[in-house]
């Protein structure tokens, strides 16, 4: 499954935001979430599964990474508003979302919020690192190749 169209309009959102912010308030480099003191991140683990907390304070924005998987995300607390496929679509807490292969989000928070993105981890591993590569595409050029290499070995 390749995704071209679908991550355009997200891509030229994300490179809007870029070009016309001032950088104060805005978290990621257009690749993945960057933790910071600002933007804290949780990482949290279960029998195979992964948690990511992050919690955003009014006003930030963050660029997400191109997920490579079917996961689920929360909002627990809060409002944001998410740019994905080119729609913008306001979410109140707290309510989910099933999000497919190839979604890459730019979030703003309305208000103090809680994201929680819950993925795979079959390994069970605890490397933040080794997660990231395999839960997270940097570019649509790697996401396509990790795609196309999971029907290959299936």
């Amino acid at each position: 499954m390749e995704l071209t169209k679908q991550n355009e309009d997200a891509l030229k959102a994300i490179n809007i935001i870029v070009s016309n912010n001032d950088k104060e308030g805005f978290y990621g480099d257009g690749n993945s979430i960057v933790e910071t003191p600002e933007l804290p991140i949780k990482h949290d683990f279960a029998d195979q599964i992964y948690l990511r907390q992050m919690t955003m304070k009014k006003g930030q924005v963050v660029v997400g990474a191109i997920h490579n998987h079917l996961h689920i995300w929360f909002l627990l607390t809060g409002k944001v508003h998410i740019i994905e496929h080119g729609e913008t679509i306001e979410h109140i807490a707290p309510c989910y979302t099933v999000s497919a292969p190839g979604a890459q989000r730019v979030i703003y928070a309305v208000e103090d919020s809680i994201f929680v993105n819950i993925h795979k981890n079959p390994t069970n591993t605890k490397d933040i690192k080794e997660l990231e590569n395999e839960i997270v595409s940097i570019t649509l050029e790697e996401f396509n190749k990790k795609q196309s290499k999971k029907w290959v070995l299936q």
